[in-house]
């Protein structure tokens, strides 16, 4: 590196990485093209190469870019985390709260208990990120997350909540229409809802789920949530959640004795957030919600 360049330059990097463009990197951190432009030419010509390329698609990232975007991504992780922090006093619970949760935990169980948690504590506010990729506790893409893997790292705060049971599941309308399987074979004849690409943890799943592949689905999509509402629609048979299924009387639960599939859950923060006291309100409150979601 021939100088250092300032912190708005790796953000308008990291802009660029995200969007693919420059005109949309800069539409998001409401600056102009002109400006993201600059600090493009500035860190190219501080790390003595190109970053990116034009191409059809917008701008590719070269393989100098690749090796820089996870630095310039814990940059501007830490930096969203520092202004979170600095935001509300740390012996109230009051300010912005991050947090990471799967698509399926973040649409059905968190905004009931975020609802009850802001009318508890009016001075909390929550940025929501759904994923079901694991984010970065140690490097602060988010203050507390919710986990359905346990967690590894010696740093973070971990408490086990319970487990969710996920089964197969049907409206009641679909299995007038096209009877109830009898057994798992019978799935077969059957309009079956799952995912479009496979990831690690679907090829574990599909374990539970020996002569079923991605080719046995009338409809393939990765959306949790977007299945869930396939099988309320009456689409087909789907996997969900059986606490969620019973909050709509119209669901069915089948195969219960041949299928049932664990999901361990726990809710995770960095130590260093221990002692404040928004971060430990909000913690406290996720893992008490969702040990009762998990009983029930």
């Amino acid at each position: 590196m021939n100088s250092e360049p300032s912190w708005d330059v790796y953000r308008s990097f990291a802009a660029v990485l995200r969007s693919g463009s420059l005109s949309a990197a800069a539409r998001a951190l409401g600056m102009t093209q002109p400006s993201i432009a600059r600090h493009i030419d500035t860190l190219e010509a501080a790390t003595g190469g190109a970053l990116f390329v034009r191409s059809q698609r917008g701008l590719s990232p070269t393989d100098r870019a690749l090796a820089l975007q996870p630095h310039a991504e814990a940059l501007v992780a830490a930096a969203a985390a520092l202004q979170r922090t600095a935001q509300g006093r740390p012996d109230q619970p009051e300010g912005v709260v991050r947090i990471s949760a799967s698509q399926a935990v973040g649409v059905l169980h968190l905004p009931a208990i975020l609802a009850r948690l802001r009318q508890t504590y009016p001075g909390l506010v929550f940025e929501l990120s759904l994923s079901d990729a694991v984010d970065d506790l140690l490097q602060r893409r988010a203050d507390i997350a919710v986990r359905m893997t346990e967690p590894a790292q010696q740093a973070l705060v971990a408490r086990p909540v319970g487990t969710l049971q996920l089964g197969f599941h049907a409206h009641r309308d679909y299995l007038a229409r096209r009877g109830t399987p009898a057994d798992m074979a019978d799935l077969h004849t059957h309009d079956l809802i799952g995912f479009d690409t496979e990831t690690p943890f679907i090829r574990a799943a599909m374990r539970h789920l020996p002569g079923f592949d991605r080719s046995a689905f009338a409809l393939r999509v990765d959306n949790d949530a977007a299945q869930f509402e396939a099988i309320r629609a009456g689409f087909g048979i789907g996997i969900c959640q059986t606490v969620a299924a019973r909050r709509d009387p119209a669901l069915r639960h089948i195969l219960q004795d041949a299928f049932a599939l664990p999901l361990r859950m726990w809710v995770v923060m960095h130590e260093d957030l221990r002692h404040g006291a928004r971060y430990r309100a909000v913690f406290d409150a996720l893992a008490d919600a969702l040990a009762a979601i998990a009983e029930r």
